[in-house]
This record gives structure tokens, sequence and C-alpha cells, in this order.
């Protein structure tokens, strides 16, 4: 079977909401919308205090090229157009919203019925997607609209769904393919079309025996896409890692995934151009794991966008007694948030309620050179010696042993013997790095 063919993983998966129905939370009596839940520029409000608005209402129209549309997930009246604190303590410009009724806009199909066909262009395509906000939903948030327009001079191959959902715990790809797998696959077409691709490969890690089977029944409906089953390794949903063990082919450093003829999509991302494209529906939902070791009911919800994260814990019986963090994201990847009534977003994918025993730092030490971290690192880095750079700020060394190309997946950490801080360190020099980069071009 299948993987990527350098470095990785095997940490728990520990999904323990494997299985669980996708339920629907009820919105609640507010929401906050940021207008900043993408890569780039935030999106400019075009609604303000007092506007009346509907389920799909445009209330954030993008900002330059990389920006994305927000539209309003309740209708309702807008109390008022301020800055909010995200879960990281981020403040962002976001639109306050009290709910009032369930009204949707008229042209979005609300309806079951599953539509096949699509007679848009490529560019009617892409259009009705940049219209929707969509981005990437596997967290990276980026627009989706730019992946389907590569650059002069590259031309895509293939179409790659990454329904790999590899970190630990996380479900939400998983549920969705179980319960929507035919609007994924309509989904997949109509991403093909837009790209001009003759051929999909939906790659899905193992563990998931499930959709691997129900989505490869249906791929002998939908011509040029097929289902490549995965083995299991972090970080297999890492956009090169995936091309790699789907292709094999590397895609360079500093280069796009277009580089190779490859253009990647995340599984949810997929569902969401599926309903833009044939139910004229802008991404105003999601789901969404909320789970932990200690969470009385692991579960997946299908939440509108703005929903407190806080009413999502309450849903899955409520915060634990000896929670110590809560993160946004999974272990792997995820972030400890500060505020349990931060607003789900475009890339909110879980909700991990770790033990207080779960979240405490074991103490580190010295490094003992034993290169666990190198064999690790799925970029062919060497994460002790970035760390290194790092902390006697040796920028210019850092930059040239390839610090901007970590992908800030943890594996080094994770196997570190000695418990060494590598990724906070890394992730702080690449940012530093890439600060220099930006300066160095103005």
């Amino acid at each position: 079977m299948r993987t990527f063919r350098i470095g990785g993983i095997h940490p728990p998966a520990n999904k323990l909401s494997a299985g669980q129905p996708i339920q629907t939370i009820t919105p609640p009596e507010t929401v906050v919308i940021p207008l900043g839940q993408h890569i780039g520029a935030p999106a400019a409000a075009v609604a303000a205090k007092g506007d009346k608005v509907k389920v799909g209402t445009l209330i954030g129209k993008a900002e330059g090229f990389v920006s994305a549309n927000v539209h309003s997930s309740v209708s309702g009246t807008v109390t008022k157009v301020d800055r909010m604190i995200d879960g990281s303590g981020i403040s962002r410009p976001a639109v306050y919203i009290h709910t009032e009724d369930d009204e949707w806009e008229p042209d979005i199909d609300r309806s079951e019925v599953l539509i096949k066909d699509c007679k848009l262009s490529s560019a009617e395509i892409t259009s009705k997607i940049e219209a929707a906000g969509i981005v990437g939903m596997g967290g990276a948030t980026f627009p989706t609209k730019i992946k389907l327009s590569p650059p002069p001079g590259n031309t895509a191959e293939v179409l790659i769904v990454n329904a790999v959902e590899c970190e630990p715990y996380l479900t939400a790809d998983h549920s969705l393919m179980v319960e929507k797998s035919e609007q994924i696959m309509i989904g997949t077409t109509i991403l093909m079309k837009a790209i001009n691709v003759g051929r999909a490969v939906i790659g899905i890690e193992c563990n998931k025996p499930d959709a691997i089977k129900r989505m490869t029944k249906l791929s002998a409906d939908y011509k040029g896409v097929e289902i490549m089953p995965l083995k299991m390794q972090y970080p297999q949903g890492g956009e090169k890692q995936l091309i790699d063990a789907v292709i094999r082919r590397q895609v360079k450093s500093g280069a796009l995934p277009i580089s190779v003829g490859a253009v990647v999509q995340n599984v949810g991302t997929v569902y969401a151009v599926y309903e833009a494209v044939q139910k004229n529906k802008p991404l105003i939902e999601r789901v969404i794991t909320v789970t932990g070791k200690k969470v009385v009911k692991p579960s997946n919800f299908l939440a509108r966008i703005g929903t407190p994260v806080s009413v999502l814990i309450e849903a899955a019986g409520g915060l634990p007694e000896n929670v110590g963090k809560i993160i946004g994201g999974g272990p792997m990847m995820g972030k400890a948030m500060i505020n349990a009534d931060a607003p789900v977003m475009k890339g909110s994918s879980g909700i991990l309620l770790m033990t207080k025993e779960e979240s405490v730092r074991r103490p580190a030490h010295d490094c003992i050179r034993c290169a666990k971290c190198v064999g690790a690192c799925p970029m062919g880095l060497e994460p002790s010696l970035l760390m290194n750079l790092t902390e006697y700020k040796v920028w210019e060394e850092a930059e040239k042993n390839y610090i901007t190309d970590c992908i800030e997946c943890g594996s080094c950490s994770y196997t570190c013997p000695a418990n060494r801080p590598l990724l906070d360190y890394i992730r702080m020099g690449k940012s530093t790095v890439m600060g220099i980069v930006r300066a160095r071009k103005q």
C-alpha cells in the first residue's frame, strides 16, 4: 500500500468519533462572523449595523486577489461591525448578527435532490466558487479560486482529492465521505472540468474502510475518478506528501504543486464546491469534530460559521472537569485556544479537549544527537540544526538550510526523546526568515 517516501511518524489515531453520524447544531442566538477566515486580506464589510440579512447574504467582499467573500450563516439583524478576538488571541474584523428566524436567500436550493449534470464552462465554475467564498477546508484556508487558476506556463494534469485526514482524533472528513459520498464524487468531476483534466485521484487512508468501500463503488459511475487507499502515515495530508504518495512526484523547494501537474483539494472543499455550483449555496457551515478522551459524546457536528465553540462543546456533553487545554484542530498541528467562545470558522476542522496530564509539557533536556527528528521530517530537513540556528539567530544559515520548507507538522517534536521544543523554535525562525525574504524583494 502506498505512502510518501520521506520521513513520517505513526501517532495513535484515537479516532473516538469515527462512526458517529453528523448532527446539525441549531444556530445560536448570536453569531460572530470574522471577515478574515482565509489566507490573505480580510474581506471588506458590506453589511452595516441595523441591516437585515438572510442565510447566504454577502456581508464581506473579497479585497484583492488573495482574499475570499464572506456570507451570513443566519438570518436576522446586524448588531455591529467591530473587532473580535479569535481562539488564538488574534484580533479580527467581524460582523455580529442577532439570529431572528431562518430565512434563506431565494436562489439557494435547499432540497436533498442530487444534481449530477454541470453544463457550466471552466470559467463559470471558477466564478461561482469565487462568489461562494470557498477556501481550503483542511485548515490552510487558501482561497480555492486561486488553485483553479494556474500561473502562466503551468498546466494541471491531475486533480488529487485529499481525503486522508491523518491528524489524530479528527473524523469530520471521514463522516462527510460516508454521508455525502455522491455529492463529493460530483464535486470532484466539477473540479476536473474547472481545471480541464481527465483524471482525479481521491486518496483515503486505510483506517477508513467504510468510506473506501462506498467511494470505490460509486467511482465506477464517474469516468476518470480513482479511489486510492493509502497506508496510514502522518503527515500524509500535507500537499507535497500526498502528491508523492499518489503520483510519485516530488515538489521542489519553494515550488507549488502545480509545478508537477497536480492540483490538490481537501474533500470538505470538494463537497462545498458541489453545494456552491449545483445548489448556489455559499460556504456558511461546515462539519467539525469535537472530541477528547474524557469527552462524554465525541461527535461530528454540522455547525454554522460564527457559532461559538462553547455551544459545540456543550452539545458533546460539556467541558470535562480535568481539561487542561482546548485545541483548535488536532493534537499535531492544532493550536491551544484562549477563548472557548471563539466562533467556528471556515478552516475549523476539530475541537480537541485535552486532559491536564496530556497537555503538560515534559521537561526538555540537551540534544543527544540521535537524529530521530531528521528521520521523521517529511521534508528532509534537519530540525535540530534549524532549532539551534533560530536560537542563536543565524538567519542566513537558517535560510540556506531551507527553514521555509518546514510544513510545521510537529513530527520532529513528537519523536524527540529529549522533549526539545523543536517546532516552536523552527516556527519562530521560519516566520523571521520569511520576513527577511519579503523585505529583500521590496
